[in-house]
């Protein structure tokens, strides 16, 4: 299939981008879609349970945001540099983006008042592997804030919560699987007395979140791994929900690839637990062997999220849906409205 990355272009009126949450988190609204029909709905997200049948399996990334900014000074000039955690290598190596004037390999860094680090290694573009001196988890409460993506521009009370699902539980994230934000606890609870079930994975948001699609053709893009786990008991879940005739829908497009991940390392007849690196990237003309609905919100242009959804969906009706949703000024980004798709 031929696709350029102007394929998934289009135009969003600026002041559609969510710079606060919705409050309480289940106020969004909701634009539900049949691909099937290709009939429309819209509602508010605590309606979800209208559109789910007993049986189904709801998928969430239970990753949590990690406070991973952290505001650093050369050692030697003072100059300020940024520090963007992204995964960890080891006990006290992180690849991170760094921002700063001429932050090369072999630079010292002082953070706060007592942790130092080194550049050890220059990537590609901000990408630096930085060593600390000492493991920089049990101070990232401390020194480390949580990083917002570079659209949102207003100061968000309490963000270390409100940029955090209810169900976030395994600290590695530099980003939040923003389809999660729209629960809330008793939403779920609801959803579990009415009959939808639930299994719980990990995928830690890594450096794609903050990396649009620059190549003219989608296809040289290189996305970049990130670390996640698909245990027994989600196997599990999803093998019976198929028997069932049920549908698998991911909370999020990091859970449609933990779960894609998952069955493109199993053997074709079934579907067997993972446990690593993904880097999965998914376009139009993709077959997606777990997943039969997805719970997303409004992305980026040119993005990699975008393309999985037209994948999903078929680019030319998703298109058509976010115009749609421009007309009804529906918010977009990490804290604005979501879709339905089944």
């Amino acid at each position: 299939m031929h696709l350029r990355t102007d394929d998934f272009d289009y135009p969003l009126p600026p002041e559609l981008i969510a710079q606060v949450p919705a409050e309480p988190r289940d106020s969004a609204r909701l634009l539900v879609a049949f691909r099937d029909t290709h009939q429309v709905e819209h509602t508010q997200f605590r309606e979800i349970g209208r559109y789910l049948d007993a049986g189904d399996l709801l998928v969430l990334n239970e990753t949590r945001v990690i406070p991973a900014r952290l505001l650093a000074q050369k050692a030697v000039s003072g100059g300020k540099v940024e520090i963007l955690l992204l995964k960890k290598l080891d006990e006290r190596r992180w690849q991170a983006l760094v921002g700063g004037k001429r932050v090369r390999e072999g630079m010292e860094l002082t953070v706060g008042d007592q942790i130092r680090a080194k550049v050890v290694e220059a990537l590609s573009g901000a990408e630096r592997v930085v060593q600390f001196d000492q493991p920089i988890e049990p101070h990232l409460s401390r020194v480390g804030q949580t990083p917002l993506p570079p659209y949102i521009h207003q100061r968000i009370e309490n963000v270390g919560e409100r940029y955090q699902t209810v169900f976030a539980k395994v600290d590695g994230s530099a980003a939040a699987p923003t389809a999660g934000l729209h629960f809330t606890s008793r939403l779920l609870e609801e959803l579990e007395a009415k009959g939808v079930r639930f299994a719980r994975l990990v995928l830690h948001i890594g450096l794609d979140t903050f990396a649009p699609v620059t190549e003219a053709d989608p296809w040289q893009h290189r996305i970049h791994t990130e670390w996640c786990e698909v245990g027994d008991e989600t196997i599990r879940a999803v093998r019976e929900t198929h028997k069932m005739g049920k549908r698998v829908i991911a909370v999020g497009t990091t859970s449609v690839r933990a779960l894609e991940t998952a069955a493109s390392h199993s053997p074709a007849e079934e579907l067997q637990p993972y446990r690593g690196s993904t880097d999965l990237y998914i376009l139009p003309g993709y077959t997606f062997k777990v997943v039969q609905g997805l719970i997303t919100n409004f992305h980026l242009p040119r993005s990699t999220l975008l393309m999985l959804v037209s994948a999903f969906a078929g680019r030319e009706w998703v298109l058509s849906l976010y115009q749609t949703a421009i007309q009804m000024r529906y918010r977009f980004y990490s804290f604005g409205d979501a879709m339905l798709i089944l």
